[in-house]
């Protein structure tokens, strides 16, 4: 992906990270394999595109790139939810790495920002596909609540992007006001 980037684009100077996947995995029963597969998608992969990210940025002599992690809530807090304590331990995890990347530009003289935004509950297929056979629940969880949207999270990143090159916005926490959790 990176390759053709470079070979279409020349390059990138910002990376959004927003994959992110949850699997009803508990930790004294789940499967490792859906372990893996969050890991694989909710870290390493996140992990991959920022350093790609960071190495097209120093090839081309840029110094003011821009890596945003979108996160979670759970990588804030645990809930008391089984489901959901593995996919926390990888958002967690983002979290350290977050600041860890952090560190590491630093130690490197770069100006690169590196941004983590951690929503609440937003509308979309994510908790149906974490709790299949649960579509009742969520259809009538997103009827009560009114959650964030995606051109939420779209103003978000446009704010964090928008900022001067020597403002870093480092975390955003938002969730829906009526949310409890």
């Amino acid at each position: 992906m990176f390759d053709q980037i470079k070979r279409t684009y020349g390059g990138l100077d910002v990376c959004i990270n927003n994959a992110g996947l949850g699997i009803d995995a508990p930790l004294l029963s789940g499967d490792t394999a859906g372990w893996r597969t969050m890991w694989d998608v909710n870290v390493l992969a996140l992990c991959i595109c920022s350093r790609e990210t960071f190495k097209s940025l120093h090839e081309r002599g840029v110094d003011d790139g821009h890596i945003i992690h979108i996160n979670s809530m759970s990588g804030n807090r645990v809930l008391n939810h089984t489901p959901t304590h593995f996919y926390s331990a990888t958002k967690f995890a983002v979290t350290a790495l977050t600041e860890g990347m952090r560190n590491e530009l630093r130690t490197a003289k770069s100006h690169t920002r590196v941004t983590q935004i951690s929503p609440g509950l937003v509308e979309t297929e994510f908790r149906s596909r974490m709790l299949p056979g649960d579509d009742e629940n969520t259809r009538k969880l997103y009827r009560e609540t009114k959650c964030i949207q995606a051109g939420d999270m779209a103003d978000t990143v446009v704010y964090a992007l928008g900022m001067p090159p020597h403002v870093q916005i480092h975390d955003i926490l938002l969730r829906p006001t009526e949310q409890v959790l």
